[in-house]
């Protein structure tokens, strides 16, 4: 599969904006000395005695319950091989933030310096104390069987590899699915597994614990059938699955059977191994990054198969992110012992029956097509927001069950709300956002080709599929950048057009002239204007049709910018035109109005921009909250300038708008639900995620005050109103922030 990113931009994203993806931040307060005291000496001694009198307070103490070790020695890296513990340390930190992102499970990554399992053993032995749960990652086979056995042994905290788990348990999610489908039973089917090391093995012994049987179930490796007698490459892991056959080779294994489950090497089954396969057969291909047969040999011998692979290009991805981080969730919610066979089987099972539902619109959204259960659907998608509150209970469910749970719950449903909670709307959002703009295919113009970010972002968005990118430049002075910052290989990719060469300057010109003839601008203003702003420019070629998109300000300030192209486009406060910037922070994504356009709206303003931002909220796939803030609430301290805001609550309330809105009133009551709660005439139903503030330097100040104290990610100001999708970034934008704002581009939001 094609690298969407060269290696300078994989070093890149490692390192800025600053080394690693981890960073450790405090849960409370610590300004004052009274902050200190408790935090530290002599306020931490009271926890200290209560944990030694009572173990099981450090759950209620400290992070130990939602804090979980992801340990390697580097021994098996990915697909490349044993790079040794200290190289393991970017997947495990990789790990360590799929964690975060998808259970908020804290996690930290652990590297241990040795090979010798009994060394490994006594390192993870003396700090699992700190642990609520260790996730093992990234050891050769038989020493991870070793490890995990003996961990699982001697630790009171739940132990799993995830390289052989978390692959079994969604093959057996898939698997549940596609034998639904094609109306078959796990105890009659024969499965044929090629690949007898980790992932292989585990993935057998969970379909066993599940019903299918022994003497219908055939193990290969490199040596061929693993028989009962066979003595060449074996040892007790293997031996545990010989079986009673006169088989001994793939192709022979393959005749007549309904399962294939590969766990292997690219090209180890062909079309005559699929052909010779019972009708209806399955096949999980899932070797990375290359199946051991791809979906379309398979259909082209079989249509009647139903293909999965470990490729996001295909569809039937077997990601291990749909399990472990729920896995862990549930367990860490019970304070379990362990994680044990039917906790592993829930998990399947709460992923086969989200699959089979109908799927939400969220999730269509964020993937740009409709998703169905059948042939092409039988796991769910890693970004289905139902698996954060679907999967964990399931899991707790059964660590209670069976005996595994120190702390049972009680209230599920509460339980389930709290889960809920958990999630992180912004990435779907962003994922989303994406998934549009790559079906859009927009040729989008970037303006200002002679910033090294921008020619960046140009790069990212073409190789990440979402178009043809074309930049505004001298073609010199592009390729210079571009291999300056290693990424020479992009030039001949990108399309750069030079405001002062192009062919249809001069209908570029009769055009602009035509728009300001009136407006001051004499013939040779309009040929500066044409031929040396690039904004203007740039501007020019999306009125005529060059590009489809545009997205430009790293280099000018957004007013400025506007200004240069409201010259081509209708693009002021009075044609309609509004700037909506998205604050996202802590899993929270609040949009505020006006922070372009507007200078100081009155009630009428402020009504088209509370409706302007209500659909980009919608278009953002947020149901709309509008609050019409101020330094007043509902009337008091009453203020002459204060009052346009309650004006323009009266102003939608006459047009009848279908969102919620209310106001003026302060920023806490706006988006804190107990101090909403002190006035119970509210109209808002919950906290509210659009603020429309009364003026646009109140709106800069606000967002520029987010960005700077608190850390929060900010996408805009969003342009709406225009009757051309235009974007504009802020000149201090990242790589990152120029290719969110060409994707709203692409995704056409007006």
């Amino acid at each position: 599969m094609a690298k969407r990113f060269t290696d300078e931009e994989a070093l890149a994203y490692h390192l800025e904006p600053s080394p690693g993806k981890l960073d450790v931040s405090a849960s409370v307060p610590m300004t004052t000395q009274r902050d200190l005291s408790l935090a530290y000496s002599p306020g931490v001694a009271v926890p200290c005695e209560r944990i030694a009198a009572q173990p099981e307070l450090a759950y209620d103490y400290t992070t130990k319950g939602n804090l979980v070790a992801v340990i390697s020695n580097g021994s098996a890296v990915l697909g490349l091989g044993n790079l040794g513990a200290l190289a393991s340390k970017p997947v495990m930190e990789g790990k360590a933030v799929l964690f975060k992102r998808f259970a908020d499970v804290n996690s930290i990554d652990v590297e241990l310096d040795t090979e010798d399992p009994d060394a490994f053993c006594q390192a993870v032995r003396l700090m699992a104390p700190t642990f609520g749960g260790i996730n093992l990652e990234d050891i050769k086979a038989p020493e991870c069987f070793i490890i995990e056995q003996r961990l699982k042994e001697e630790l009171d905290i739940p132990v799993f590899h995830d390289d052989q788990h978390g692959t079994a348990v969604i093959c057996a999610a898939g698997l549940i699915n596609a034998l639904h489908l094609s109306g078959k039973k796990l105890v009659d089917c024969r499965i044929v597994l090629n690949g007898a090391g980790a992932a292989g093995i585990a993935c057998l012994e969970l379909l066993k614990s599940m019903g299918a049987r022994h003497d219908n179930c055939i193990m290969v490796d490199t040596k061929g059938v693993i028989y009962q007698g066979r003595q060449e490459g074996m040892n007790q892991w293997k031996s545990a699955h010989a079986a009673d056959t006169p088989l001994r080779t793939l192709e022979q294994a393959m005749d007549g059977a309904d399962v294939f489950i590969g766990v292997s090497v690219k090209g180890a089954v062909t079309q005559d191994m699929v052909r010779s396969m019972a009708p209806d057969p399955v096949i999980f291909a899932m070797a990375n990054p290359d199946p051991e047969i791809t979906p379309e040999d398979a259909h082209e011998v079989r249509p009647d198969a139903i293909v999965a692979t470990g490729r996001s290009d295909y569809p039937n991805q077997v990601n291990n992110v749909l399990g472990f981080p729920y896995l862990f969730r549930g367990a860490l919610d019970i304070h379990a012992r362990a994680i044990n066979d039917e906790m592993k089987i829930a998990c399947a099972e709460a992923l086969a029956a989200i699959a089979r539902e109908d799927v939400p619109d969220e999730v269509a959204l964020a993937y740009g097509r409709k998703l169905t259960f059948g042939r092409d659907y039988i796991i769910p998608t890693p970004f289905d927001p139902r698996l954060i509150f679907r999967v964990p209970p399931a899991v707790a469910r059964a660590g209670m069950d069976t005996g595994v749970a120190r702390r049972p719950i009680v209230d599920m449903e509460r339980y389930e709300l709290t889960l809920k909670a958990r999630m992180d709307p912004t990435a779907s959002i962003l994922r989303g956002l994406y998934n549009r703009a790559k079906a859009a295919q927009a040729r989008m113009i970037f303006a200002e080709g002679d910033d090294v970010r921008v020619l960046k972002a140009a790069v990212a968005y073409q190789r990440n599929g979402l178009g043809q990118a074309l930049v505004v430049g001298r073609a010199a002075d592009v390729k210079a950048r571009l291999e300056a910052e290693g990424l020479g290989d992009a030039v001949d990719e990108l399309e750069v057009i030079n405001a002062a060469t192009p062919p249809n300057l001069e209908t570029y010109k009769a055009f602009l002239y035509e728009r300001l003839q009136r407006r001051g601008f004499d013939a040779q203003d309009i040929h500066r204007l044409a031929a040396r702003d690039r904004h203007v420019f740039a501007s020019l070629l999306l009125a005529h049709g060059e590009g489809d998109a545009m997205v430009t300000g790293a280099t000018r300030k957004s007013a400025h910018a506007l200004d240069l192209i409201s010259h081509v486009f209708d693009a002021g406060a009075e044609d309609g035109a509004v700037g909506v910037t998205a604050l996202l922070h802590k899993g929270r994504i609040i949009l505020i109005a006006d922070t372009l356009v507007n200078e100081w709206p009155d009630e009428i303003d402020l009504a088209n921009i509370a409706q302007a931002a209500a659909a980009t909220a919608r278009d953002l796939g947020l149901e709309p909250r509008v609050a019409f803030v101020s330094y007043s609430t509902f009337g008091y301290p009453d203020s002459e300038r204060a009052g346009k805001m309650s004006r323009a609550v009266r102003v939608l309330q006459e047009r009848k708008v279908d969102f919620e809105f209310d106001g003026e009133m302060t920023v806490d009551v706006a988006m804190n639900e107990r101090s909403m709660a002190q006035y119970p005439f509210c109209r808002l139903g919950g906290p509210a995620n659009v603020l429309v503030v009364p003026a646009r330097h109140s709106a800069s100040i606000s967002v520029k005050l987010m960005q700077e104290m608190a850390g929060a990610t900010v996408i805009g100001p969003i342009l709406t109103g225009v009757n051309s999708p235009i974007q504009i970034c802020s000149t201090n934008a990242q790589v990152n922030d120029i290719l969110n704002m060409a994707a709203i581009a692409a995704c056409k939001m007006d």
